[in-house]
Parts: structure tokens; C-alpha cells; sequence
């Protein structure tokens, strides 16, 4: 039996997650979970799951927690703090990284320091701290499974592989909810609209980052950090179906993919069981009724938030991190109505035309950098409002 700590659990994949270790309560222990701040799922799944340790990262609302699991045998933390605990756990195997956003580099870091293995779905930690990240994996012989779908393929893709043979790897991009759309038709795009994502179900802020195609630049940088090519050797392609979740090139002309529904369960259970399979509960494709498969060039003048992650990847040092921070802080401006739709790629450009790279920070320097971005990009939003 492996015992998982699930960090964001309420969420999107979260919820997944505990779908898929219900399917094998032989085989995983849920051990600890946490939310930021719901705290009514929260409860209802340690009610379900009956973990050792739940956390709330939001310190306010420990005694709402308390009260919600009135009279259930677990320990409760609080802080943000706790998620360094939770992912270090001396009873814990696998800690499933499901936070969203900048948050989740500390925890990343806890795991990976416990020699824990380490099923990835934050890619915030290897976009703002790959060069702090992937050196302690190696330091500590810990695994890094990912768990995106795009990563979660190449990663399949590269079994019993030698990763030297590797030519190019091909990110499939759904292309979101404007694909074909040019800039001037996306002046008036509402949150309810960039929210109507065509495949896939997903929190608000990795749906708004599919819709500016900055999920993809994120992917990218990941990429970088996780499979070791340069970033001329990492593509993107749309591709509508989203049944090709990536590909692999190889130096001899082969190309394997990774293909299969859109459903997170399925790289969900490989980082939890891999290096074996098992019947899961994904949904299949119907081959009888699939009748193309779509690619095509993104449009970089119409979506510029996947070429400023190939700039702030290819600069490096703390630029990605620059880049992340305020694409996080105007995602949730937009979404709360100060922005519109186009002004997030531009506060990322002025935000990263600003900074002053630091090129080989510390978590600390990261902290401070990634506070500082934030704050400016506030500021600036205020002012252009």
C-alpha cells in the first residue's frame, strides 16, 4: 500500500485524484490533504477518505475547519507552512502536487527534498524553479512523474526509449475557446467566454491560460526542465481533437504519440501506479466515429503569451518566474473584470521588459521576486484602469 498526500485536493485534479485512489483502496492510503480555502469540500472529503492530517493553506479559516470536522479523528494544520509539512510526511510515499500557481514551488521542493515521489501537476514549480528543482531530484534520487497530460504522454512516449534518440518533442495545443479568432475579435471577450473551454474541464486560471495559450508556454518551459532538450527542439501544434496529448520524435524519423480521450484520469493514475497499468475509469474513444485528426500553426500575433514563454524560458534565471507571476496576477484581474481579454499578454510584456534577470536565484530571491511582480503588476493595472 503506497500512502498519498494530496496538496489541492478540492480542485480540478484534485478531485480526480481521489476518484482514482478510490478505485484502489488495496493499493493507496489516502494519508493528507489540503484546500486553500474551501472548506466544505474540504470536510466532505476527510469525512470520505479519513486522512491522518488534513491542511488549510488559508490560516483564517482553521477554526471553520475545526467546526467542519467536529468530532472526525484527524489532525488539522493550517498556513501556509502546512503544505510543507504535508509534503514531507515521513508516512507518506507519493506526494501528488496539485496546487495552483507560484504557491506550489515550496511544496515541490519539500518532497523532492524527503526523497518522496513526486506526481507533478503544478508546473509553476519547474517554470519558476526548474534550476532549483530537477538538481535536488537528482541529489535525493527522487521521481518526478508528471502529471499534466501533455508531459504525462512524452513521458509514456519515452518508455524503454534511450532519451539521447530524441530529435523533438511536439506540445498538442487544443488552441482554447478562440482558436481562429484575430486579436481584434477578442477585444470584447468576457471571463464567461475565455471560460468555455471546447475539450477539456479545468479550474478558472489554467482555462483563462488555455485561452491566451500561456498554458502552453508554461508547458514548454516545463518541457525544458523535465525531458532536457533546447527549446528549438520543442514545438507546439493545435490540434482540436486534444486526442493526441503530445509526441516524441526520434532521431531516426519515428514519432510515437500518446493518444486517448481527454481525461485527466489517465496520466492521474500512471503517476500514482507507474510503472504498471490498470483498468481505471477513463472514458475510451470511439475509433468508429473519430474522423480526422487536426493540426495547425499557432497564431503568435493573435495569441502572444506562448511566444513571451519561449522569450522568458530562453532568457532564463528569474525572467520565467517574472513572467509567471504577473500572468497569474493578471489572469485573476481579468477575471474579476479590471482587464480585458488583450491586456493580459501586454502587463506580462511590460512586466518582464522591466525586470532586471537574477540568474541563478535562490528560493528566497524567488519569493521576493515573484512578491515584488506581483505588486507591480497591480499597480500597473490600477494605473491603465
Amino acid at each position: 500500500m503506497k500512502a498519498i498526500s494530496l496538496l489541492g485536493s478540492t480542485g480540478s485534479i484534485g478531485t480526480q485524484a481521489l476518484e482514482v485512489a478510490a478505485l484502489y483502496p488495496q493499493l493507496f492510503k489516502v494519508n493528507a490533504i489540503s484546500a486553500f480555502r474551501n472548506v466544505k469540500l474540504l470536510g466532505e472529503q476527510a469525512r470520505r477518505f479519513k486522512p491522518n492530517k488534513v491542511a488549510i493553506a488559508d490560516a483564517s479559516l482553521y477554526n471553520d475547519l475545526k467546526i467542519e470536522l467536529s468530532g472526525v479523528d484527524v489532525e488539522i494544520v493550517a498556513g501556509e507552512e502546512s503544505l510543507l509539512e504535508l509534503a514531507s510526511l515521513d508516512n507518506t510515499d507519493i506526494v501528488l502536487n496539485a496546487l495552483v500557481g507560484f504557491a506550489g514551488l515550496g511544496p515541490t521542493l519539500s518532497a523532492l527534498r524527503f526523497g518522496k515521489r513526486l506526481a507533478l501537476a503544478n508546473k509553476e514549480s519547474l517554470v519558476a524553479g526548474g534550476h532549483l528543482v530537477m538538481p535536488l531530484a537528482k541529489r535525493t534520487n527522487a521521481e518526478i512523474i508528471p502529471v499534466d497530460s501533455e508531459h504525462s504522454a512524452i513521458f509514456q512516449c519515452l518508455q524503454g526509449q534511450d532519451n539521447n534518440s530524441m530529435a523533438q518533442i511536439i506540445l498538442t495545443a487544443s488552441g482554447g475557446p478562440f482558436f481562429g479568432k484575430s486579436a481584434e475579435e477578442m477585444l470584447a471577450v468576457s471571463p464567461e467566454d475565455a471560460l468555455k473551454h471546447p475539450n477539456w474541464q479545468m479550474g478558472a486560471k489554467i482555462t483563462i491560460d488555455s485561452a491566451t495559450m500561456m498554458n502552453k508556454g508554461l508547458e514548454v518551459i516545463e518541457a525544458y526542465w523535465l525531458f532536457g532538450l533546447s527549446y528549438d527542439k520543442i514545438k507546439v501544434v493545435i490540434h482540436r481533437e486534444s486526442i493526441i496529448h503530445s509526441l516524441v520524435e526520434y532521431t531516426d524519423g519515428a514519432v510515437l504519440a500518446q493518444l486517448g480521450a481527454p481525461d485527466m484520469c489517465v496520466p492521474i493514475q500512471y503517476a500514482l501506479t507507474y510503472p504498471e497499468r490498470l483498468p481505471g475509469k477513463a472514458s475510451r474513444i470511439n475509433w468508429e466515429q473519430l474522423n480526422e485528426l487536426r493540426f495547425n500553426r499557432p497564431d503568435l500575433d493573435a495569441f502572444p503569451c506562448l511566444a513571451l514563454a519561449y522569450e522568458a524560458g530562453r532568457i532564463g534565471g528569474s525572467m520565467p518566474a517574472v513572467m509567471n507571476a504577473a500572468n497569474e496576477v493578471a489572469v485573476e484581474l481579468f477575471l474579476s473584470g479590471v482587464i480585458g481579454f488583450l491586456d493580459i499578454p501586454r502587463i506580462i510584456d511590460r512586466m518582464m521588459n522591466k525586470h532586471k534577470v537574477v540568474e541563478d536565484p535562490e528560493l528566497e530571491e524567488l519569493v521576493a521576486i515573484d512578491e515584488s511582480t506581483r505588486e507591480m503588476t497591480r499597480r500597473c493595472a490600477v494605473r491603465k484602469g
